[in-house]
């Protein structure tokens, strides 16, 4: 169907004001640009917003957007009956029915997984699945492993090992470079093992990491497909599910660089359509009964040709804001609508649009100088770029990103120069 761009862009998002929103988050990462980017998105739009924070200087809570915050330090590792009782508190505090927008994996799982039991429905809107344990499932990479499996979703060889021995029969037998993961991310707050995918080039480095994890170590190996034969892709999509008169948004594109290098989360993207890497989510989302707001890595083989699911992120994804159409919309603005019963705008999809992380893709920019991308190198400039930190209209999240990407430095400096310039003296 074709779309009339002029009166598509005249279309503008207008979201129910009435129905504030909760950013909710479990554990302790005060320096996350996606949870910036979900104030910023639905207070533009004259929603009140409230965050989980960790402090009051915090980047979130020191956006002019945010309405309100609640200092609630948490681990990932509490009794799900004492996050409920906080919700409610929570709730109670606000004292009007609100949206959740969870910015990880834990704060998504709990939230499915008590929506019905605890009595959160009354209290939040959120989108709920039929199987309340799907999106604990999908976020574990062996969970996800067996869902693609299950389901015919192509996704990289990977190996479970289930005892030092088995890390010790990958080593002597298996292919090398190996991508390394934590198994489990709801068990590293209590095991953690690897903070992030890690690429392992050979076996004396896997031999070597291995003499820090338990008897039953928590990680994966996986396939690792060559950069040099691979296209890294992204989807964001807010899926409804069946049944409802709402209908999907769905956006994808490229990264371009990531942090670690070629391994990470995006530090540079553009949108660009992709028939297939659409179709084969909204066939996934279908498959499993999923719904609600999702980020989804994907790994093109050039060498077959096929996409291949790296990570299913069951909640908003820290670079949603890549993906902003003619009428405002993006995902979480998506989910507000649907939650509130409103219909969501339709424009053009917004080719080529880009995205910085301006503190990660500065060092990013270093390590790939005179090295291809990690998707396919985009045609021309971005017609527009937003940042992960600044901006103009919110300028001050920006500072305390700063302060708190310079500290570990600044300690550094501090423990290794300031005694030698004192024995100088």
């Amino acid at each position: 169907m074709l779309i009339d761009t002029r009166s598509a862009a005249r279309q503008r998002v207008e979201l129910d004001r009435s129905v504030p929103a909760l950013l909710l988050k479990l554990g302790n990462y005060p320096l996350h640009h996606g949870g910036v980017g979900v104030v910023r998105s639905l207070g533009r739009c004259g929603v009140d917003v409230y965050a989980v924070t960790e402090g009051r200087y915090t980047p979130a809570a020191c956006s002019r957007h945010l309405r309100g915050r609640f200092s609630w330090p948490t681990t990932g590792r509490e009794d799900p009956a004492e996050l409920a009782e906080g919700l409610h508190g929570i709730a109670k505090a606000i004292g009007r029915r609100a949206v959740l927008v969870p910015t990880d994996d834990e704060a998504a799982a709990v939230v499915s997984e008590l929506g019905g039991e605890a009595g959160l429905a009354d209290d939040f809107l959120f989108p709920r699945c039929a199987d309340p344990g799907l999106p604990r499932r999908v976020a574990s990479k062996e969970g996800l492993f067996r869902v693609c499996a299950e389901h015919g979703i192509p996704t990289p060889h990977t190996v479970f090992p289930e005892s030092l021995a088995d890390v010790e029969e990958y080593a002597a037998h298996g292919a090398f470079p190996v991508v390394v993961k934590s198994r489990d991310p709801f068990e590293r707050h209590r095991h953690p093992t690897v903070r992030s995918s890690t690429v392992v080039e050979d076996p004396d480095r896997l031999r070597a990491m291995a003499l820090d994890w338990d008897d039953v170590p928590s990680v994966i190996l996986q396939e690792y497909v060559p950069r040099e034969t691979a296209e890294d892709w992204v989807v964001h999509a807010f899926w409804p599910g069946p049944g409802t008169a709402h209908e999907p948004t769905v956006f994808t594109g490229v990264k371009l660089r990531s942090w670690p290098p070629h391994a990470g989360f995006t530090t540079a993207g553009r949108a660009r359509w992709n028939d297939e890497l659409a179709r084969l989510a909204a066939e996934l989302f279908d498959a499993v009964g999923f719904r609600g707001i999702a980020d989804l890595d994907w790994r093109r083989d050039l060498r077959d040709g096929r996409y291949k699911l790296v990570d299913f992120n069951p909640r908003v994804g820290a670079q949603f804001r890549l993906f902003e159409d003619a009428a405002g919309l993006d995902v979480v603005r998506a989910q507000h609508l649907a939650l509130t019963g409103r219909d969501a705008p339709r424009a053009p999809f917004p080719e080529g649009r880009g995205f910085v992380v301006e503190d990660f893709d500065y060092a990013a920019r270093i390590a790939y100088r005179g090295d291809r991308t990690d998707g396919p190198a985009p045609d021309g400039r971005a017609p527009t770029t937003e940042h992960g930190w600044f901006a103009l209209d919110d300028p001050l999240p920006f500072l305390p990103m700063l302060v708190g990407r310079a500290t570990p430095v600044l300690q550094r400096f501090s423990r290794t120069w300031v005694p030698r310039v004192r024995k100088l003296r």
